[in-house]
């Protein structure tokens, strides 16, 4: 429960220059972090040749800059450009989407793991990163880099060598694959990764949480055969489409980028193959794509998801990419019968060719969801504009007192508690469960007027406001506004639904129900992601 102290909110976005909004679609599309190993994300801008829907793209009507300041979710410092400091508000935010992304692994068969942030030039230089993206990596020098003498004793050469801090996380997934001996049978293998990341990006780009040097990319790879490629793909834009639904986003499009008329590598059969996989894959999908041909990375050809904002912009968000090279540089293999067939995605029922076993380089699929989660906010900051789904919102509710009755603000706390089962009874004290679901409800027991509490707590963007006066306290009862919740409408019709006693709902405004009702309500709007 927190103390609430007058917010003077900032209605009005910064002002962008009108120079800068002539290209402002490329300026905030290249915030998705490639997930390549090899070579930088082309930065050509093909994206909205496609469908130039942003031409003459229109003065922004909302900035998650200026919103994240008025509402009170995130701040810069000059100590670490780049580097986002979130309030509680803003990491409520940020908690609740890796906990809604956590929620969906099981279902798509996800094992979340935990990776260093630093590792030695050496295993950059194997994945590729030293030779392509070392000006953008932050460099990190350890003790006895250059060996020499410490303490008496010989220090090995290498042992402290230089480190890098990661820009991206495969190259330590594809340590994980090869700790162990791999069979066919463990395949597909997908792991998920919310680690810091970190990008030396120049000063002069820099923006809020669109442009940052410190960013968490829901990251995700998928080690698979190849003849696993197609369903795999499936499975991942099934996922995308579940996530931007319930987020309410959209429209997006799928972009299929092909192989490289030069410089590819791996043979024009392996291309040929994947692209069929990927392009059938987006045909069961049920939804329109479009082909950029020669686009694709040269270690293998990619889907990219394309979501245009409320303001007709277009932004690159979710990314599939297909890697032949990666488990070649780390030496990745598996074992599988008839493994010449096996590598080319191909099945035999021939005991002859069966009865021989080898190794076969796996196919790694590096997909992100939501992308970088920090530019994903700025995007659902701008699009909600304050107003919250109450699942994702940190202002889910206020109780507001009616005066300065104690009886009534000790009613206030129950109401608290009860919803959120916790007991100030310290011999009854035991750890919650893991599973517990904490409301963010606060209580103004201010003695200000009633409808300036009102007043302020509309401008906080509560989703739902209670009144508790002396006749709640006495009869038990609560009465809430719900106008503050987008989608007021689906709302009432839940609460229809819904096995309530006593409740009176014919002004959305003042809707009364018993306060015994009112945790099963808020467990619903989070179920329904209302």
């Amino acid at each position: 429960m927190r103390s609430l102290q007058p917010l003077r909110l900032l209605f009005n976005p910064l002002r962008v220059p009108r120079a800068l909004l002539i290209d402002s679609r490329y300026a905030r599309q290249p915030s998705v972090r490639s997930c390549s190993c090899s070579a930088p994300p082309p930065q050509n801008g093909k994206y909205s040749l496609l469908n130039p829907t942003t031409v003459n793209p229109l003065t922004p009507t909302a900035d998650h800059r200026a919103l994240g300041t008025a509402l009170d979710l995130f701040s810069t410092s000059r100590f670490s450009p780049g580097s986002p400091l979130f309030h509680p508000d803003g990491a409520h935010i940020f908690q609740k989407l890796q906990a809604f992304l956590r929620a969906q692994y099981i279902t798509f068969g996800f094992r979340e793991v935990i990776t260093p942030n630093i590792y030695k030039q050496s295993l950059w230089e194997q994945s590729g990163h030293w030779e392509n993206y070392k000006n953008d990596m932050f460099e990190v020098t350890g003790r006895g880099a250059a060996g020499g003498i410490e303490d008496g004793k010989r220090i090995e050469i290498g042992e402290d060598e230089k480190y890098g801090l990661k820009p991206m996380n495969c190259p330590g997934h594809c340590l994980l694959f090869k700790s162990q001996k791999r069979s066919f049978r463990d395949l597909p293998i997908r792991y998920a990764d919310f680690s810091a990341l970190h990008r030396n990006e120049i000063s002069g780009a820099l923006s809020g949480l669109t442009r940052v040097r410190r960013f968490h990319q829901d990251d995700g790879h998928i080690f698979c055969r190849p003849s696993q490629i197609g369903e795999e793909i499936e499975k991942t834009l099934q996922f995308v489409g579940m996530v931007y639904s319930t987020f309410g986003l959209g429209p997006y499009k799928l972009v299929l980028s092909t192989r490289p008329k030069e410089q590819f590598m791996g043979k024009v059969e392996d291309w040929d193959r994947a692209e069929a996989q990927l392009s059938e894959a987006l045909n069961k999908s049920g939804r329109a794509w479009e082909l950029n041909e020669g686009d694709g990375a040269f270690y293998g050809p990619k889907i990219d998801i394309i979501l245009k904002d409320s303001d007709g912009k277009e932004h690159q968000t979710a990314t599939i990419q297909l890697d032949f090279q990666l488990p070649q540089r780390f030496g990745l293999t598996y074992q599988a019968p008839a493994p010449d067939l096996e590598s080319k995605g191909l099945t035999t029922t021939d005991p002859e060719l069966l009865a021989h076993s080898g190794d076969v380089t796996p196919v790694i699929i590096h997909r992100a969801i939501l992308g970088s989660l920090e530019r994903f906010m700025a995007l659902l900051i701008e699009h909600y504009k304050g107003r919250w789904p109450f699942w994702l919102s940190p202002r889910q509710g206020i109780i507001l007192v009616v005066g300065e009755d104690k009886r009534v603000i000790d009613c206030a706390e129950r109401v608290v508690d009860l919803v959120n089962h916790r007991s100030k009874d310290e011999d009854k004290l035991r750890p919650r469960p893991l599973d517990a679901v904490n409301f963010a409800i606060d209580i103004d027991s201010s003695g200000r007027s009633i409808s300036k509490k009102l007043a302020e707590a509309k401008s906080r963007h509560y989703n739902l406001i209670f009144v508790v006066g002396v006749k709640e306290a006495t009869t038990g009862t609560l009465t809430m506004d719900l106008t503050g919740q987008p989608h007021t409408e689906k709302v009432v019709d839940m609460l229809k639904a819904m096995p309530l006693s006593d409740l009176k709902l014919e002004n959305p405004r003042a809707v009364e129900f018993e306060s015994m009702d009112l945790r099963g309500i808020m467990q619903l709007l989070c179920e329904k992601f209302l």
